[in-house]
This record gives structure tokens, sequence and C-alpha cells, in this order.
């Protein structure tokens, strides 16, 4: 009696005939039930009349087929034993019995006068299970929801439940088109490979989204404030497109929220089906609401049984009053505006009811806010969890209440923003509350998840400012676990190079002092543009070190202190710039051969600086103010005063747009010494600069005093004409920079869907705003630099070409050249033959732009990137005002570099 038709696999086989009902492609078919096979009747002799059957005694029960199981364990299964007496109804169960086992792909049981042989054909082992077409959900994701496994023995509802499980993980996914295909590959010693292949389809897109009976608010609106956003061209790097469930459910809360915040108290979610469409690639979700009518607040009052808490005082500090439109998210703040008031007073578990007296005939909603009694709370103990390599006392020395203080919800708010802005651990972590081991106690828990804090980078990039860098660093900014910050760092560039070591220790012997120090060596080259080409102006070799030193003032104020020497080294190139063995004005400009040389700098500075931002790494609300001043002169060869003062502030403007406005200024007062007639007595290296990249939308150093060198068309010596314009202006365009400059900051980060976001990506818009000025007028070279004054020279009062003598450093201008035609030669009015040995240099004339206070504005764009290539920052800005010579640039990046 065969139970189930045998089949033989010679390769991949659908698994189709073995479930039973076709493929399995969809989720609503995984839900029937599978019947078990039908067995037919077995296959004893026909009675000798169709009366009532007789019973018959089971003589003997021999099983055969069997290969792995033993015969025992298989009768082990059954109801049957010899001596038994059966008839048809017993061999029916015997046969249920063993499809119930799930052992066998094949199984009967031949009656011969009560001698029962069983015959059985196993079911496969599995040698392995193999997953196919998975791109969007890795392995890693599938396998732990898969029950088969290899040297388990193969089941059919053990592949109908893994199928149903994977089409669920896709269905998470918001992939509900996906397929999943089983196969088997049948192998030798009755072995099978089970081959899920997955077709996973696209992802299903919310394509509509219908809302029925808004009257007071558009369709826009209302979809506005939901999380599930219809699939457009507006919303592609959105992440809410897709259906989701739970997300179905929040928008009802914030359609429900939207109105009550709007004076709807009645408002209520009749429906909210989806339907997907017949491709299964679409959802159409169609909402039914009842508006109801619009309420106002009537009475609004407070009752307190707190001692601390005055009704009268409190009621006044409310933010509604009665007449205006109801709006329960107001309501909603004011109870958590009152719990951290009771916060402040030391009641942690303060119970704050608000009381609502709805008045429909009226249409207003009165409000008592009810403060239960509840007792003043102390801290019994806080916890800290989670923190495998940061020592315990790194966050509780973090913590501004101490175990046996009283609660204070300001001070928690304080520690947590302290403790984040460590960046040691995960972000927006929050310090739960317990109660204690009596109703005045409270537990503080701080459960903490580490981030790595220490860096290894090796790094090439490119970058608009410095063309192509190298950059290696080590850092480790949680040293030992004890908060120490240790730093090593070499830059190499095509115009800068640096190393540097440092240390830092926030807590000098446990106590609140911070001190730190470092060496370093900088190589600077200073340039300027010719036309699109760079050209390098003058070298600067600083090496030097720095100690420092803070303590704070109060919560939100501290004091540094710090003391720097430095050693500079100013040259120029020689063989460019050097004539007879000098700095050669004409070639350099005077300003430069004021700032060669060495010089030694003792800098002695302070800084106070008052900071209460919720994040200082990125902050999103709060102010900071500081105000510093280096006094260079205790020793050394430079003296000057340099002070700078700098603000910020930042704004939640809600829907995580922030706003970031902030401003600086500063002004260097030299001392000691008297300028030179050509110089300022502020050294040109010593000067404040601005552009790219603290002032978009100028290039580097392109704000502010500065020198052009033009050319001159000196075809008529007698009347030469300066070339502004065209391939010969600005030979030379040297940025002098000022004693004072200002600038200040417009700038919101405007939020990204959760894929953007997840990339690391943060645009923003901004606006610029700054100057810098108050320099000493140098002395330039003009055309008469160039003109014959003595009487008795060929030319005179003409514009002749220089030639110079390298070596000697002799001058002398040029003669006119000549030509020769017929044996006659005639002069051509151009002076510009030079003896052998010497060089030309052609007429010009430098001119002085751009010193003054006046500001210049540029808007612009940009964004941040986090790249796996490091830090990534692209600005595209438009100057709106600027002054003649500055230098513009509207397109900027930079590539591994910190920004």
């Amino acid at each position: 009696m065969n139970s189930v038709a045998s089949h033989k696999f010679s390769a991949r086989t659908q698994l189709s005939a073995l479930l039973m009902a076709g493929t399995m492609l969809a989720t609503p078919l995984m839900a029937q039930e599978v019947a078990p096979p039908s067995v037919p009747a077995p296959a004893v002799p026909a009675p000798a009349s169709e009366a009532a059957p007789t019973a018959t005694t089971v003589q003997s029960i021999t099983v055969v087929g069997n290969q792995r199981l033993e015969a025992q364990t298989i009768l082990s299964y059954l109801r049957l034993r010899v001596g038994q007496q059966y008839d048809r109804s017993v061999l029916d169960q015997a046969l249920k019995d063993l499809a119930s086992t799930e052992l066998f792909k094949d199984f009967q049981i031949t009656d011969n006068n009560g001698a029962l042989q069983i015959q059985v054909t196993e079911n496969p082992v599995i040698n392995r299970v193999i997953l196919e077409g998975n791109k969007r959900l890795k392995e890693d994701k599938i396998r732990p929801e898969i029950k088969l496994a290899p040297r388990q023995i193969f089941t059919r509802s053990k592949v109908r439940a893994d199928v149903a499980r994977i089409i669920e993980l896709y269905k998470r996914q918001g992939r509900f088109a996906a397929t999943v295909e089983p196969k088997m590959v049948s192998l030798d010693q009755n072995r099978v490979d089970v081959v899920f292949e997955i077709n996973e389809g696209p992802k299903s897109k919310v394509r509509q989204i219908n809302i029925i009976g808004n009257e007071k608010f558009s369709d826009g609106d209302l979809k506005g404030e939901m999380a599930t956003k219809q699939s457009s061209l507006m919303t592609i790097l959105s992440s809410n497109t897709s259906y989701d469930p739970d997300r179905l459910a929040y928008d009802q809360q914030k359609l429900r929220l939207f109105y009550l915040q709007n004076g709807y108290a009645d408002f209520r979610v009749i429906s909210a089906v989806a339907e997907l469409t017949s491709n299964k690639q679409d959802f159409i979700i169609t909402y039914v609401v009842e508006e109801g009518e619009r309420y106002k607040f009537g009475d609004v009052d407070v009752k307190s049984e707190l001692r601390d808490f005055q009704p009268e005082m409190l009621k006044r500090l409310l933010p509604m009053h009665t007449g205006d439109w109801y709006n329960a998210k107001l309501v909603e703040d004011t109870v958590e505006s009152l719990s951290e008031t009771a916060g402040l007073f030391g009641y942690a578990f303060a119970d704050i009811n608000p009381e609502f007296r709805r008045d429909a005939e009226t249409r207003t909603m009165a409000i008592t806010f009810n403060v239960a009694e509840s007792p003043r709370t102390y801290v019994e103990r806080i916890d800290v969890n989670g923190n495998t390599l940061t020592h315990d006392k790194v966050v509780r020395r973090e913590f501004r209440l101490n175990e046996g203080d009283a609660f204070n919800s300001f001070g928690i708010k304080r520690t947590e923003n302290r403790i984040n802005s460590l960046g040691y651990f995960q972000e927006n972590l929050e310090i739960e509350r317990k109660e204690g081991s009596a109703p005045d106690r409270i537990i503080l828990e701080t459960n903490v998840e580490e981030k790595p804090t220490g860096e290894l980078s090796l790094s090439a990039g490119f970058s608009s400012i410095e063309n192509f860098l190298l950059q290696a660093s080590i850092r480790q900014r949680n040293f030992r676990g004890l908060g120490q910050q240790l730093q090593a760092s070499v830059n190499y560039s095509s115009y800068s190079k640096s190393i540097e070591l440092g240390f830092t220790e926030p807590y000098l012997l446990d106590r609140n002092i911070s001190v730190g120090g470092s060496i370093y060596r900088r190589d600077l080259n200073s340039f300027n543009f010719i036309n699109n080409d760079r050209r390098t102006t003058f070298q600067q070799v600083t090496t030097g070190m720095q100690l420092n030193a803070g303590v704070p003032l109060t919560e939100f104020m501290s004091f540094f202190a710090r003391y720097s020497l430095n050693f500079d080294d100013v040259t120029l190139d020689r063989g460019l710039y050097y004539f007879g063995g000098e700095c050669d004005p004409l070639v350099a400009g005077r300003y430069l051969c004021d700032a060669i040389g060495n010089r030694t700098t003792s800098l002695l500075g302070y800084t106070l600086a008052y900071d209460d931002r919720d994040n200082r790494i990125r902050p999103t609300r709060g102010q900071s103010l500081s105000l510093s001043q280096d006094f260079a002169g205790l020793g050394g060869s430079v003296k000057y005063v340099r002070t700078r003062l700098q603000g910020s502030k930042h704004f939640n403007l809600g829907s995580r747009f922030i706003l970031n406005i902030s401003a600086e200024g500063g002004y260097i007062y030299p001392f000691g010494g008297r300028p030179t007639p050509t110089s300022d007595k502020v050294r040109l290296t010593d000067r404040f600069f601005l552009g790219e990249p603290q002032m978009r939308g100028f290039d580097i150093r392109g704000v502010g005093p500065r020198v052009i060198r033009y050319g001159v068309n000196n075809s008529d010596p007698a009347n030469p004409v300066v070339v502004t314009e065209g391939a010969d202006r600005g030979q030379i365009d040297d940025a002098l920079g000022g004693r004072a400059y200002y600038q200040g900051r417009l700038e919101v980060d405007i939020p990204l869907g959760t894929g953007a976001k997840e990339l690391g990506l943060r645009p923003s818009v901004f606006v610029d705003i700054g100057s810098v000025f108050s320099v000493k007028r140098p002395t330039l070279t003009t055309l008469a630099d160039f003109r014959e004054t003595d009487p008795n020279a060929p030319g005179f009062g003409l514009t002749k070409s220089l030639c110079r003598n390298a070596a000697t450093g002799e001058r002398q201008f040029a003669t006119e050249n000549t030509t020769t035609t017929g044996g006659v030669t005639t002069g051509t009015g151009q002076y510009q033959t030079c003896p052998a040995n010497f060089s030309r240099l052609d007429p010009f004339e430098e001119r002085f732009f751009g010193d003054t206070w006046l500001p210049r504005v540029s808007i612009g764009a940009g964004v941040n990137w986090n790249s796996p290539f490091g830090p990534f920052r692209i600005d595209f800005a438009y100057a709106l005002r600027k002054e003649e010579g500055d230098d513009i640039k509207r397109f900027s990046f930079n590539v591994g570099t910190q920004f």
C-alpha cells in the first residue's frame, strides 16, 4: 500500500511535489494547512462476505527498507503489537502514526493473514542548506531564521516554515513581492542539498495616500505631518516611502496630535487601510477621519500639595490662557515643565495629572493641573554600566550630583550633556531614574555603550587649497580609559608640511585641572595666483612648543592659560627674488622683503570661556563665548598684544533644523621698536587673514588689503598703458592681511531622511560676512621707477625696461632696440635690450586695494560627508558684496582634511 508515490531526483528538483500544493511562492499559500499524504487502505484480503469486518490477530511485524533507523525505533512509534487483535481502523491509525513522524517519504503496510510487513523509505539527510538570489539581505540576516541544518532529517513542515520566515524577513524590509522557491539536489547515500532560490523583487512603495473626511485641513497639510511619504522624485532619498505597518500606526498618532494641537479635541481616525496592488509592488493607504468641533481653553488652574509649589505663582507661568485655542501639545509640555520644575526642588517622582473638563456646548476645555504630594528625593546610588575600557571615575566626575545629594533635574540634564560631550559613548545618552530602597530615595543608572576612541589614519587626498596631500596620524582620545588624549601626526602636501606630538590630561591628580603640551614643526609656503598658476611667495618654518592648563570657574565658565615658544625663519627664493645678495623690492615687493629673517616669539596667553551648549561635538542648542589675549614680548624679538573675541549660539528650530549664529573679531596692537618707512609695525606673518575656508565665496586669503602688480603695454614708451584686463593682469597678487578683522556666520543645518543620515550626509545653507583691515599702506612700485630721469641719456622721460646683474647687483636702463634695412640702422622705440649677463625687467605698476572695514558678504550651500575615505566638504558660494581687489571663488571642496 503506497502512501506517497516514490520519486527519484536526478538533479535539482522542485520540492513542489513534496509540498503538495505546487511551488510555494507567497505567504497566503504558506498560511494554508497542508494535509498529510493520503494513504490508501492497507492491502488486506477481502473478507468472505460483506458483513461486519472480523478482527485478526497480529502474528508478526517486520520492518523493511530502513537504513538509518532501527526497526525497534520505528515500531516504537506504532501502537501495533504481536498478539494484538486488529482491524482496518487499527491499520489506518498505524499509517497516521508513521506520517506524523515526518521521517519517511514513502511507507506502506502489507498484511498476510496476520503477518504484517512495514515497508518504509526514509526521508533524506540534509547535506547543505544553500541560499541563492539574496542581495539586499545578506546571509547573516537570513541564516538565523532558517531551522533546517546539515545532518538533520529533511521534513516538509520545516521547509514550509523556513520559506514563511524568509518571506516575513523581506516583508519587514518592505519587499512584499519577494518569493522563495525551495528546491533540492539529490546526492548519494540518501542525502540532499536544500536550495532556497530567492527572488527579492522591488521594494514595495507607497504609491498613494488618500484621506477621506478632512475639511478643515488640506490633504497636503496632513500628509506633511505623516512619517510615511508618497513615492515621488522629491522623496527619492527618503527611506519613508516604503510601507511599514508600525509606521502606519505611528502616522495615526501623528494625525491625532496635529488635530489636538489645533484645538480639535474630538478628532479620531475611523479607519486606516493599506491595500497591496496586484503586482505586490505598491501600496495604497486610505485614512477615514472625523474632525469634530474646535475647542478653546476654558479656566486653567493649578492645585499643588507640595509645600514648595505655590499655585498662584505657577499659574502665572502657564503658557496657555482662557480663550486661546486648545493645544494638547502645550498641555503635554506644561506637564513636563512642571515635572522639571519639581525636579529642581528635589522631587524626582512628582505626580502631575491634568484634569480635563470638556463643555460641548461652549466648546471649551477647562484644565486643572493637580500636583500630588510626594517626598523630596535624594540620590541613593549612582550606577555606571557598560563601560569596559573607560574607568568609572571618568564618567562619575562628569556627574553634577553626588550620592546623598538632593535630586535636581537640572543637574541630571547637565550631566547628560557633559557625558555626551566626551565623545566616548553612544549619542543621546540618557540617565535612567529608578526608585530606591525607600520612597525618598532614587537610583541614577547610566548605561553607556562605548565607541572606538582610537584613530589610526593613513590617507591621501586632494584639496582645492592644498592640491595633493598625504596624512598619517594616530590619536587616542581616551588613552588608558582615563580620558587622556594622546596624538601624533604627520602631514605633507605640495605647500605645507608639519609634524606634531601632543598630550592632554583633563583631570590632573583627579582634580578638575587640565594640563597638556605639544611640540611641533610646521613648514608653510605662502602663495598667490598669477592667472591660474599658483606661485610660492615666502616660506615660513616654525619650530616650537606649547604648554597649557585650564581650570573651571563655574559650571559653564572656564579659564585657560598657555605659554608657547616659537622660532620662525622666513625666507624667499634667492634665485627668484634676490639680486646682488639682497632681496629685490622690484621683484618681491617691499612688504615681502621686510618680512624675511629669523625671529623668536615668546608668547603668554589666556582664554576666558563660557560654554553651555548641550554638546560640544555637534551642538543643537546653547551658546559659547570666549575672550582670548596673547602677549608676545616676554623675551624674544617680537612684541605685540593680540586680542580675540568669539561667540556662537545654536537654536533648535524643530524638525531637526539647527540654526547656528556665530561672530568673532580680533585686533593686534604692536609695541616696542619702530616700523621702517616702508613696512607696518606688525610683521606680515603675524597679521590676520581671511578667506577660504573661514569665509566661503572668496579664495584663500582672498579678503582684505592686498597689492596687485599689473603689466604695462609699452609699445609707446612715451605713453605706456597699464593692463588691467587679460592675460597680463595681476602678474603678482599678494595678500597683506591686517591688524583687525571681524567675521560673522549664519548657517542652518538641513535634516535629511534616515538613508541619507546613515550615509553621513549633513547639508547646510549659510551666509558669511567679514572683513580684514588696518595696515600701513606699503610703498608701491610705479611707472616712475622705470622712467629715464637723466636729461643727457637717450630717451629722456620715456619708460624703459630695467637691466639687472644678479651677481653684482648693478642696474641700468635697457637700450633701444634697432633694426637694419639696406645697410641703414634705425631705432624701434622699444627700450628692451640689455647687456650680456644682465636680465631684463619690463615696466609694471603696483596698486593697493582692500584696506577697508566695509563688509564682504557671501551666501551659499554646502554638504559635509563622513565618507569611507575621510571627511569631505563641498561648498558652492556666491559673493554678494566684495571690494575691488578681492579674490572670489564660487566652488570649493576638501577631501582628507578636517573642516
